[in-house]
């Protein structure tokens, strides 16, 4: 008999999930169907818990036997890490693995925005040749705010301060080796070019770019969400995108994911859409799978896990005689 029953979420074939563990102590539980009630209905007899790389399987509780939770991603906002906390089960991200991915693709949509790339191409693909009529401008001299600055906020700063930008900063914290300099939240907004929002979900920043926050941006500038649709209230974004307060947007993330055909959004102005694909390149993906699977074998080999993001003791220990 298997020593740990291990609840899988990634939607990924059986034979590559089993791969994973290299045990055959672990009995793999995948469910029949990607819902809320299926994970439901499977968490009470498991012991470990693999998330999904998405938050669309929302994890509200442990159930009464799961003593780790390693999720393959860097964010948690699926998961109420207050109450695993309360129950005592530690749960782990993989801090970093998409930090370089998810700066790029900051730094690229900028680029696509300021040099209207989609819409070269859309014209070309038409027969058109609008060589100079387009326009454009550099990024180069830019003031860039960066909202968020942990490691994805640093990788961020310093590619956009190699452009030649002017880059500041706002965090819930601030720190004194960031390499942008600080400002208040309403300074940053109004005196930013671009805005890039790279911060974590949660009840602080939940709709933190409001309308009133929107309407404190300087008139014409760029947002660039690589955070959580959450973050921004997408309805008061259509609206300064119609009205040119902001004068463009790159989104990777949304509210509702995948974003619904009746979203105001698909028809909002100078706005770049993209699938959830930031941190989903090649050296992404190795390292999420490399960093979950290290911990989820020290956590069957009975060794302290790491990068545990709700503050307990990284020591696994079952809640199940």
């Amino acid at each position: 008999m298997s020593d740990w029953r291990v609840l899988a979420l990634p939607p990924l074939p059986r034979e590559a999930l089993l791969s994973l563990f290299g045990t055959d102590r672990v009995e793999l539980v995948t469910p029949t169907e990607r819902t809320q009630a299926e994970v439901a209905r499977l968490l009470p007899d498991v012991d470990v818990l693999l998330g999904d790389w998405s938050p669309s399987l929302r994890l509200p509780e442990p159930g009464p036997r799961v003593c780790f939770v390693q999720q393959p991603s860097v964010g948690t906002d699926g998961i109420d890490l207050e109450t695993f906390s309360a129950a005592g089960v530690p749960v782990a991200n993989c801090a970093g693995a998409n930090t370089t991915s998810v700066a790029e693709w900051c730094v690229s949509a900028t680029l696509s925005l300021l040099r209207r790339t989609v819409e070269g191409d859309a014209a070309v693909r038409r027969g058109q040749w609008p060589q100079t009529s387009l326009g454009g401008r550099e990024l180069a001299g830019s003031t860039v705010g960066v909202i968020g600055m942990g490691a994805i906020g640093r990788r961020c700063a310093e590619l956009f301060g190699a452009f030649g930008c002017e880059v500041s900063y706002w965090s819930r914290s601030r720190h004194d080796d960031a390499p942008a300099t600080y400002r208040e939240l309403e300074d940053l907004l109004a005196t930013s070019d671009v805005v890039v929002l790279v911060i974590a979900l949660g009840p602080q920043t939940r709709g933190l770019l409001s309308a009133e926050r929107l309407a404190c941006l300087k008139p014409g500038a760029l947002l660039v969400n690589g955070a959580r649709g959450e973050v921004v209230d997408e309805a008061a974004l259509v609206t300064a995108l119609a009205s040119g307060q902001v004068g463009g947007a790159a989104l990777d993330v949304f509210t509702v994911e995948p974003l619904p055909a009746s979203s105001a959004l698909r028809e909002a102005p100078n706005v770049l859409l993209s699938p959830h694909m930031a941190g989903s390149t090649v050296q992404a993906a190795m390292s999420i799978v490399g960093q979950s699977v290290a911990n989820l074998r020290r956590a069957l080999a009975g060794e302290p896990v790491v990068d545990v993001v709700n503050g307990l003791d990284p020591v696994v220990r079952r809640r199940h005689p």
